[in-house]
């Protein structure tokens, strides 16, 4: 694959953004008005929301935009920790090292002393820059605060986009620092357009059944749609797409290291199992809410006794509840292998 589809499909201004048309008419109007406050988008994985965000950075800086956008995931921050932070050389300067052993402050000192520095840069040729933060559930409670008061601090130079698929889980005064726009999954309809749109521009025979197999299987999810659609597009090599190639691709999406987490979960393998996950989480990138889904799949499609696969998704039910509200991702997954386990 030369291009990755997510990536090359990705639109550029507001006006490609598919769906969600009362949020992005609101970022219109606030770009109109030129007077952005901080924003908080909120809602599922893969609705738009860093989209979104990029493409207002767009129309409000031009194609120059990185010069006052910087982008930050939190989960890499939180959960990755100083490995992640040796990784990326913007950091380098401000850590002095590349070694994460050699790394003595706390990853939330480093975590500050970045914002910080970021945030306190003036802007280039504008009014404010604009600091979005990916993921933001994955800060704690003294990131949080931490934050909080850098947004105060640097308010007049410098706008925070928060987003995050948990709203719950950030504190109230953050919440309430930015302005909150909900997005949500598209409709079918709009799905089926946008990927037909797809099919056209790479010159794909995608059938109407294929059309629907992906709608089903993606469920509103575009970036899950495009994914898909490009692993059939390279499995048939030109060959017409319909629901079996559609099928057959969606296999191909489930990572390896699920089903090593799944074997050593059923078999009561918690080292195995611990492997698993940290493969899936730092070498996959993978959510913890994406593992339980794939988890949920092998399930359903074991060939084991409905009474043990209903005892199985009952557990994946609880994780799942509980990681609405958990700090930490992987602990959770962690617990549901120990629930296997007894």
């Amino acid at each position: 694959m030369k291009d990755i589809w997510t990536m090359k499909y990705r639109p550029s201004k507001l006006d490609g953004i598919v769906g969600n048309e009362e949020s992005i008419d609101m970022m219109r109007k606030l770009i109109f008005s030129k007077n952005l406050p901080h924003l908080v988008l909120y809602g599922p994985e893969n609705t738009g929301k860093s989209s979104s965000a990029f493409a207002m950075a767009n129309e409000i800086y031009g194609e120059e935009y990185q010069s006052n956008f910087t982008y930050f995931n939190a989960s890499d921050f939180f959960e990755q920790g100083k490995r992640y932070i040796v990784r990326d050389k913007r950091f380098t300067r401000i850590i002095g090292t590349d070694d994460p052993a050699k790394i003595n402050k706390s990853v939330i000192s480093i975590f500050k002393e970045v914002i910080n520095e970021y945030a306190s840069m003036g802007p280039l040729d504008a009014d404010f820059k604009i600091i979005f933060i990916d993921n933001a559930e994955s800060f704690n409670s003294d990131a949080q605060h931490a934050l909080r008061r850098i947004m105060e601090k640097y308010t007049a130079t410098c706008r925070f986009i928060l987003s995050t698929t948990q709203p719950s889980k950030l504190i109230a005064p953050l919440r309430s620092r930015g302005l909150q726009l909900f997005f949500t999954h598209v409709s079918d309809d709009k799905l089926s357009r946008f990927i037909r749109y797809v099919a056209d521009a790479e010159g794909l025979a995608l059938t109407e059944d294929g059309v629907d197999a992906i709608g089903y299987h993606a469920k509103g999810n575009i970036a899950k749609a495009l994914h898909t659609l490009q692993l059939a597009s390279v499995k048939t090599k030109g060959e017409t797409i319909g629901a079996q190639e559609i099928y057959d691709s969606t296999l191909l999406e489930r990572s390896e290291n699920i089903t090593h987490l799944f074997d050593a979960a059923t078999s009561k393998d918690i080292l195995a199992a611990r492997k698993a996950i940290d493969s899936l989480i730092l070498e996959d990138g993978m959510s913890g809410q994406e593992i339980l889904l794939q988890l949920h799949q092998i399930a359903i499609s074991s060939n084991e006794n409905n009474n043990t696969i209903a005892e199985w998704v009952i557990k994946m039910a609880d994780a799942d509840l509980y990681m609405t509200e958990a700090a930490n991702e992987r602990i959770q997954l962690e617990s549901l292998v120990a629930r296997f386990c007894e």
